[in-house]
């Protein structure tokens, strides 16, 4: 009976391969990063395919795969963030933080992402997808902090996480106009007014109890 052999090492090819995949990558990393400082100066509608490579197919491809990127960036975060020690409030903090990292050194894309969405079908669906799956990531770490008792439980964790999204971007909307560097700041703001809200509550989480005993008599 012969015996299947695997290599230990990995082949010469596979090297070759893992090489090519890793410049590819860099390549549209590079290729993203120009698209982006395109945007900033000339604005969207007025950069051409051109402008940036024949090699991306439209201008959409970028602002998708930004929304790619960041979808990526936010799974990374609830992954960590669940198996983290730190307090929701301060892993929260983090997670915005780290979502704006790209629009504090970029702050066209934001501007940029709006005129493609009321001005672009096939971005506007995808970005609604992406949108759709942000909630959902994010409705999984607000699940985690309620079920730490951190997080109030009385509010279902998507409405919770709808809401959070929808003032982060609001707030970034709002600096996207002046385009300074007051980003942290308004973010620091939007995040306290934010944990006021969603943090736990021991009476009125009580109060949730009492009814559901009274509802079952």
């Amino acid at each position: 009976m012969k015996h299947r052999s695997f290599p230990i090492f990995p082949s010469r090819k596979r090297s070759v391969e893992s090489r090519r995949i890793r410049r590819s990558a860099e390549l549209r990393e590079r290729l993203f990063r120009a698209a982006l400082a395109l945007f900033g100066k000339k604005g969207y509608a007025e950069t051409t395919v051109e402008d940036i490579t024949e090699s991306v197919p439209t201008k959409e491809h970028i602002l998708m795969a930004f929304g790619e990127m960041q979808l990526a960036k936010l799974e990374a975060i609830v992954r960590d963030a669940k198996q983290s020690d730190l307090p929701m409030q301060e892993v929260l903090r983090i997670l915005v933080l780290r979502m704006t990292e790209e629009p504090i050194r970029n702050p066209a894309i934001v501007r940029a992402l709006l005129q493609a969405n009321l001005s672009s079908l096939s971005v506007r669906g995808a970005m609604l997808r992406i949108h759709d799956r942000n909630r959902a990531l994010l409705g999984q770490l607000i699940r985690h902090g309620q079920e730490r008792s951190e997080i109030r439980t009385d509010l279902p964790p998507e409405d919770i996480a709808q809401v959070w999204r929808q003032t982060i971007f609001g707030t970034l909307l709002f600096w996207s106009l002046a385009g300074d560097a007051s980003l942290t700041r308004r973010i620091e703001q939007s995040l306290r007014v934010l944990w006021a809200g969603i943090a736990f509550r021991p009476t009125a989480n009580a109060a949730k109890r009492k009814k559901k005993a009274g509802d079952k008599v």
